[in-house]
């Protein structure tokens, strides 16, 4: 990491600034300005979270909003309607509201006299999904995006459905999604009406978890805000960015697909995260490669990031399973155009014996059902945190339909989706199959390189699913996630299948028995033959930032448990940080504005061998806000369990001023199952 001390051009933070809205609300905005800009006017980049600009991402806004006002930008930081400091409530994801708002914030930004009318935006998460849906809105003064982990399809391709599949991330993201919408403005921003704005928004409080599963098919609901339905209401110019570590890289070969405009894509081997601060590593200058895609949009600077190839990604080298890596070995490779012609399909079948070249005599394989399949499949997207990554696969393969291919005589690279295509039949009308590629080294540990679901009521459908016929014999395709991995010599290739992935996905209503047809189900690889012309990619350069100040909240460590009870056969996995199940978060200061902050949670997935209908997630969270004698609790505890015909959401809110509970409020819902 370089230490940037200083910039062609000073900076002035603006801590607090209003921006009006024309139905008379103001949002809270933050704002890095070069010091000279009233003067000699500049670009504008804005980002649009409702993560909190004042406490919660301050340590990451700094450095990076900072580096950008340096460089002749004027960086916006905005809380959005309902978050924060900004007035309002949050009710959801990507309202129209939002987007509304966000058009308007553009052209206030345009309009003062610091700015050139000429404005980009950015964002990570919520942030780069929203700069994708306000792209397809064209606000005149928008002229180019960068867009990380994010999405263009929000039911394929979110936290809350894979494969028509319901996700704990689900619940688990609802659950904190309900707890931000649950905070306080700061009074020392807002005055006197911070009472009043809070307990506003305790009493709209939305149980998100409830709102996603009541669209649990592809409808009108998950369309507004996926850009994928059409790409050609975006015409400014896109650079998509993410990591395999991530649960989003699948967007950015669509994008690449599928928008007209200029555009660029950049996959790592990161998490959730910056790839400046990306883990794994190693991580790359990405404020200097951001800088350059301004440059060229906003400034109309030639910086030569036109002439570069469209797609580069991290080749991935082959590890042992770890839940956590400093780094990944690999290296930087590129294709001119997505899709590239340079992607060649190599095809394995799925044999009585394992995987082949050719066609064996059909058989007919049989795999009866356990639920607790999955415990090796870390979480559904890595933040860079110790224990988020799979583990070994060795007890998940052991326990699902593998099939193997002969040791590998050479290297094998592969970039795109793997697509296997199965000849099956389940005995239940409604069940899901898992598809797991491995690498299988030669000690015999068992890596996962990527993973598919597919709800079986889905195969022809995200819309108009169908039940299945006990006994019928169907023909699925199963995407993978994207992935760039190489295989090495002497390594084998498994393909794992399962009817159950916990706590990943939610179980089928009943107890599955699959049975796979051999010698004419298909593993589909995208295999990239390596080229030359990558030894002469440009650097990506040392990751850069400005001095951090402290307060930088830091990530509590997470412990990870799985205990089985032999009585009940009933299996706990367990997440939780250092603050346990105690009615204390242990707080961190933000120094800037003399704030304690302090957040704890807690994650618990139940299930019994033999039984989808014993499984059970909970997710309890506790957040901590005090300066001098202001003191704020936010206590949240949501539960998810499931009948055959109904999903059962129990859920508390308990909010404390001092000791005093100020509100609270509980929920009891049922939720049909529609065919999930």
């Amino acid at each position: 990491m370089k230490i940037v001390e200083s910039f062609p051009r000073k900076v002035r933070e603006i801590e607090n600034c209003w921006i009006p809205l024309s139905d008379g609300s103001r949002l809270a905005s933050r704002i890095w300005l070069p010091e000279d800009a009233m003067q000699s006017r500049v670009p504008a980049i804005l980002e649009y979270l409702p993560y909190r600009k004042r406490d919660f991402t301050r340590g990451r806004d700094e450095p990076m909003h900072h580096y950008f006002a340096g460089q002749g930008y004027a960086a916006i930081r905005v809380d959005i309607r309902g978050s924060g400091d900004s007035d309002g409530l949050l009710l959801d994801e990507y309202l129209t509201q939002e987007l509304d708002d966000a058009v308007e914030v553009i052209r206030w930004i345009a309009s003062q006299p610091w700015c050139t009318g000429v404005v980009g935006m950015m964002g990570k998460s919520w942030g780069g999904f929203n700069a994708l849906q306000v792209a397809a809105r064209r606000p005149p003064a928008l002229k180019a995006i960068i867009t990380v982990c994010s999405t263009d399809d929000r039911y394929a391709d979110d936290a809350h459905y894979m494969g028509g599949c319901l996700l704990n991330e689900n619940l688990i993201w609802g659950s904190v999604l309900m707890a931000f919408a649950s905070y306080p403005p700061d009074p020392e921003l807002v005055g006197e009406r911070w009472r009043e704005m809070w307990v506003n928004r305790l009493q709209q409080a939305v149980l998100f978890p409830q709102v996603w599963l009541d669209h649990q098919r592809r409808d009108s609901y998950w369309k507004h805000g996926s850009v994928c339905e059409d790409f050609s209401r975006i015409q400014c110019p896109v650079y998509a960015i993410g990591g395999w570590a991530d649960a989003y890289s699948n967007a950015i070969s669509r994008l690449l697909a599928g928008l007209s405009s200029p555009r660029k894509g950049l996959v790592g081997p990161w998490a959730h995260l910056y790839p400046h601060d990306g883990l794994p590593g190693p991580p790359i200058g990405f404020l200097q490669e951001a800088l350059r895609w301004w440059d060229q949009w906003l400034k109309g600077i030639r910086t030569g990031i036109l002439e570069e190839p469209m797609y580069r990604v991290w080749m991935q080298e082959s590890v042992p399973p770890r839940s956590f890596y400093d780094v990944r070995p690999g290296r930087w490779v590129a294709e001119t155009t997505w899709p590239s012609p340079r992607i060649t399909t190599k095809r394995l079948v799925l044999n009585p014996e394992g995987l082949g070249a050719e066609p064996e005599s059909e058989t007919q394989l049989i795999l009866r059902p356990l639920q607790t399949i999955g415990l090796s499949a870390g979480d559904w997207c890595s933040f860079g945190v110790a224990g988020d990554l799979p583990t070994d696969q060795k007890d998940d393969d052991v326990k699902s339909l593998v099939f193997d291919s002969l040791p590998l005589g050479e290297r094998l690279e592969i970039l795109g989706a793997p697509i296997v295509t199965l000849e099956i039949a389940v005995d239940r009308p409604l069940a899901f199959v898992a598809v797991r590629l491995n690498d299988v080294a030669q000690d015999g540990s068992s890596t996962r390189v990527t993973y598919g679901l597919l709800n079986l009521p889905h195969r022809v459908s995200h819309e108009h699913p169908e039940r299945l016929e006990p006994g019928r014999r169907y023909h699925v395709r199963v995407r993978l996630n994207d992935i760039a991995h190489a295989f090495l010599a002497g390594h084998r290739i498994r393909v794992a299948l399962s009817t159950s992935y916990w706590p990943v996905a939610w179980p089928s209503p009943e107890s599955v028995t699959l049975t796979v047809v051999t010698g004419v189900s298909v593993l589909e690889l995208p295999v990239r033959s390596p080229d030359p012309q990558d030894r002469l990619l440009s650097p990506l350069g040392e990751p850069e930032r400005v001095p951090l100040k402290p307060n930088e909240l830091r990530p509590m460590p997470a412990q990870r448990t799985i205990t089985r009870d032999p009585a009940t056969n009933e299996t706990v996995y367990t997440v939780s940080d250092e603050g346990g199940e105690s009615h204390q978060a242990p707080l961190a200061l933000v120094d800037a504005i003399n704030l304690e902050v302090g957040h704890r949670i807690l994650k618990r997935f139940r299930i019994g061998e033999a039984d989808p209908l014993s499984a059970r997630a909970e997710v309890v969270q506790m957040t901590q806000f005090k300066r001098g004698s202001w003191s704020i609790r936010i206590e949240t505890d949501v539960c998810l369990s499931a009948s055959a015909e109904v999903f059962q959401i129990q859920a508390n809110l308990h909010a404390y001023e001092g000791d005093t509970c100020l509100f609270s409020k509980k929920w009891n819902r049922e939720v049909p199952r529609d065919l999930v």
